[in-house]
């Protein structure tokens, strides 16, 4: 008897299983093979299209792809979140020029709360950014508006714990908010909102940490941050979309110069690239830069549908092209 309270003591005091639900998920695609529609450019602005596709899951709770990065160098495995509460993870498949081509090893899970629960409520799971930053995964949420972070061992199954940000949560909007999370190559970590803004009509920004504090971005209407990534040289490309009605869908690259980035800045930078429907695009939401066996520095660019039948799920690869910064369609 003594053994079995025993037992039960033991067993209550344990840490509750976690609810982590990994699955793995089958992905199909059909490539792009040029990115303007009926057309056989290659340049567009400062970058140059390498590939892409579009694809679809075998699991329906795919969709709303919203933040992606690669974990290893060569554009080969990634990680990435949608705005449902998935974390989803797999492996970029190359032909043999080294174009994408699809994606295999897919596996889906989703975001844990800290006690090791789904989420029940997008409001509480509609995450946005997802960076890597050492050791940790950074994820930026909307509505409930909050940074995380967690183990990048084994994100899939780890437990939040909460990350300082310095914009006040009364400035940021309800589906408007943390849109942007990314990390320097000199390990500076920043959000960025999407469509937050202070009163010169400036997107709040923050450099995160302990030596951290608030910025700006220059706001240039219709646009709205929804993610970016920094280049190896320290600059940050911030991915800007555009929706002014049926048919009036674009996107858009800005390169802003990384020195610029400091605690009270107001920063913007030259438009790389700016594309609309006249090219292989959709509702693009996240943004990550990766250098290839070639020494080239290649941006990856995905798309969130929206769980919309209307709408696709794309992944796209572009050359960036170091002396073109003029914007071009």
């Amino acid at each position: 008897m003594r053994r079995l309270l025993a037992l039960v003591l033991a067993t209550s005091l344990c840490p509750p299983a976690l609810a982590a639900d990994i699955r793995p998920v089958e992905i199909t695609a059909r490539a792009i093979e040029a990115f303007a529609v009926g057309s056989s450019q290659s340049r567009f602005g400062g970058l140059d299209f390498v590939g892409g596709f579009s694809f679809r899951a075998s699991d329906r709770r795919l969709a709303g792809v919203s933040g992606f990065r690669f974990r290893e160098g060569g554009g080969s495995r990634f990680l990435a979140v949608t705005d449902t509460g998935w974390w989803f993870e797999g492996r970029i498949l190359r032909d043999g020029e080294g174009r994408p081509v699809g994606m295999e090893e897919a596996r889906i899970a989703p975001i844990l709360d800290p006690q090791g629960q789904a989420y029940r409520s997008k409001g509480r799971a509609d995450a946005e950014g997802l960076a890597l930053d050492g050791s940790r995964v950074l994820v930026s949420f909307e509505q409930n508006h909050r940074i995380e972070a967690f183990d990048a061992a084994e994100p899939l199954t780890a437990l939040p714990t909460p990350v300082a940000q310095p914009i006040p949560r009364h400035e940021l909007r309800s589906n408007a908010g943390l849109e942007t999370v990314a990390v320097a190559p000199d390990g500076r970590a920043i959000t960025v909102a999407e469509q937050s803004i202070d009163k010169e009509g400036n997107l709040f920004a923050a450099l995160l940490g302990p030596a951290g504090g608030l910025f700006t971005v220059k706001r240039q209407p219709p646009w709205h941050a929804t993610d970016g990534a920094f280049l190896p040289g320290g600059d940050l490309l911030l991915l800007e979309r555009r929706y002014e009605g049926f048919g009036r869908l674009g996107m858009r690259l800005r390169r802003i110069a990384g020195e610029a980035i400091r605690v009270g800045a107001l920063v913007d930078g030259p438009v790389i690239m700016e594309a609309d429907l006249g090219h292989e695009i959709d509702n693009m939401e996240g943004l990550d830069v990766f250098v290839n066996e070639a020494g080239e520095t290649i941006l990856s660019i995905v798309s969130d549908d929206n769980a919309s039948f209307f709408q696709r799920n794309l992944y796209l690869e572009f050359r960036l092209v170091e002396d073109e910064v003029e914007v071009s369609g």
